[in-house]
């Protein structure tokens, strides 16, 4: 028995160690061969990195599979390119899967973004969705729209685009990418939102129209503890450049849930657009200090607007629980007080780094998330007076007309801008290591990035997207985009079955919340929205 055990012993040793040391002879019969041609530089460092795995203590696998181990590394690394460009199919992709990147791709370059052969999407599955063309296509539709926002409230309204560049800090974004999108908004008549990183030089780099984000920290406009300072909010707002404010209540990737930019990565141009020190940590916490009440949001909105100069103000935020929507609503109508404008992001939305659990289980997507604001303007009657947007994987123009047909008025995109610049999802967002230098401080990398050229990408991109818009819109036979309505899309239930929009989810009528909330799905949310306190619902028994 002992001998067996011996010789079994021995047969693990040489199955763990036998490679390793293979590949080391192999290399030092390799070195004394051909000690000209530099065969000790490759043995040595070998003979070092096996030592050390033999004697270091944080790794089990090097401990025990010494220098062949690091292969299970390698592949590691490797695998998010092998899978992406070797593995998947066209449509298996995520976020994005590989045709709406090209589809992005080509129209960023002005290349034929036509596709051959029919859809590759299963028509009978969940995945196809479908809007209702008409027989009488409308040519005479006109070839652009934008829309006004700001209300009688407002002394300087704005004429936005209908796709636009979508919240994007300085810091998460490399100085270069922020100029080429700036650049590419100037050429293209559309608006560029800074993200709650602060407006930096970059931002005002070619004049392209800016919707400054001001969020929990109050970077740009906060003092030396943090606090909102109205001074230096005024001094900023009422630049040229900045056409409409936007208060960041909560965004889709991370909804409720703050952050700290560590010191070390605080270099001196982000202090300089954020208004914090140099080197030490930049903290944004989860909730606002401005305010902690519907009536109270909406009274520093208004004190935002006077500031600015009577510019559009307005709130994002990625639904969470509806009474609090409808807290916002009340809110209106009983201070007399509005919102210029209100941007749904959905929880598919995200372009920086968030803890995995609040990407994948905190907040409602953007469909659910549009319906439910949708609803609660249109049942408060407010719809005509504030404005909405949607933000959350736009990048299309069927996606557009989607979201247009479920209410909103009109779309932001980050990530299909992104790729407009050259993105090509590689998820190194959060590590500085982004090989297109988008998303890093690294010079280096961001060498890469001509800001002039991309600049005309994201341009093209967003002009091609809404000739898309206008195609489908002709093609449905109506006159403007915003004349979609619910019961033109449609999609599958199951293989069998299928329906439209408004067969499968609520759209209220103008003032059915103030006149019969009772009859709408949403009576509980109603009765425990306060205009006081956003509070608390009851979640209702069945």
């Amino acid at each position: 028995m002992r001998n067996l055990a011996r010789i079994r012993g021995s047969s693990e040793l040489l199955m763990r160690f036998g490679p390793t040391v293979s590949v080391l002879l192999l290399t030092s019969v390799f070195a004394i061969v051909t000690p000209l041609r530099g065969g000790l530089f490759v043995t040595m460092p070998l003979l070092i990195l096996a030592a050390y795995d033999l004697l270091q203590r944080r790794h089990t696998l090097w401990r025990n599979y010494p220098l062949l181990a690091h292969i299970r590394w390698i592949m590691e690394d490797l695998r998010p390119y092998a899978r992406a460009y070797f593995v998947e199919g066209d449509l298996e992709g995520r976020p994005f899967n590989h045709d709406q990147r090209s589809l992005v791709y080509a129209r960023a370059k002005g290349q034929l973004d036509a596709h051959p052969f029919g859809t590759e999407l299963d028509v009978y599955s969940a995945e196809y969705q479908w809007l209702a063309h008409s027989i009488v296509p409308n040519e005479r539709a006109e070839i652009e729209w934008r829309v006004d926002v700001g209300g009688q409230q407002c002394a300087r309204p704005y004429s936005a685009s209908l796709l636009n560049i979508s919240a994007m800090s300085f810091g998460s974004l490399s100085a270069n990418a922020i100029m080429a999108l700036n650049k590419g908004a100037a050429a293209g008549n559309f608006y560029h939102d800074t993200g709650e990183g602060g407006l930096s030089r970059y931002h005002r780099s070619h004049g392209g129209d800016l919707v400054w984000e001001i969020g929990s920290g109050y970077f740009g406009c906060r003092d030396d503890d943090g606090n909102f300072d109205p001074a230096r909010f005024a001094d900023t707002a009422q630049a040229d450049q900045v056409k409409m404010v936007e208060i960041k209540l909560s965004q889709g990737a991370k909804p409720g849930h703050g952050g700290v930019l560590p010191g070390a990565k605080v270099t001196e141009e982000i202090a300089e657009a954020r208004g914090v020190p140099v080197g030490k940590d930049c903290i944004s916490p989860a909730a606002h200090s401005t305010f902690s009440t519907p009536t109270e949001l909406l009274e520093w909105a208004a004190r935002l607007r006077d500031l600015s100069g009577g510019k559009p103000v307005g709130i994002k935020l990625c639904v969470g629980k509806p009474h609090e929507v409808f807290a916002i609503m009340k809110a209106m109508r009983e201070t007399g007080i509005r919102l210029d404008y209100i941007v749904v992001d959905g929880a598919e939305g995200g372009t920086g780094a968030a803890p995995v659990e609040f990407s994948n289980r905190v907040g409602m997507p953007l469909r659910e998330g549009l319906i439910i604001v949708r609803n609660a303007l249109v049942g408060t009657g407010l719809k005509g007076e504030v404005k909405l947007a949607a933000a959350g994987m736009v990048h299309s123009g069927a996606g557009m007309a989607m979201n247009l047909g479920l209410g909103a008025d009109w779309c932001n995109a980050a990530r299909a801008m992104m790729f407009a610049l050259g993105c090509v999802q590689s998820m190194k967002c959060h590590t500085d290591a982004c090989p297109t230098g988008i998303a890093t401080q690294d010079s280096t990398r961001q060498r890469g990035l001509v800001v002039g050229d991309k600049a005309e990408r994201v341009a093209r991109f967003q002009r091609h997207t809404l000739h898309s818009l206008r195609e489908m819109v002709v093609a449905m036979g109506l006159d403007n985009p915003w004349h979609i309505e619910p019961c033109h899309i449609s999609e599958r239930l199951d293989s069998a079955r299928a329906a439209s929009i408004d067969h499968i989810y609520s759209f209220l009528e103008p003032n059915q919340l103030l006149d019969d909330p009772g009859s709408t799905p949403y009576a509980a949310d109603w009765d425990a929205a306060q205009a006081a306190n956003f509070g608390e619902a009851t979640c209702r028994q069945n």
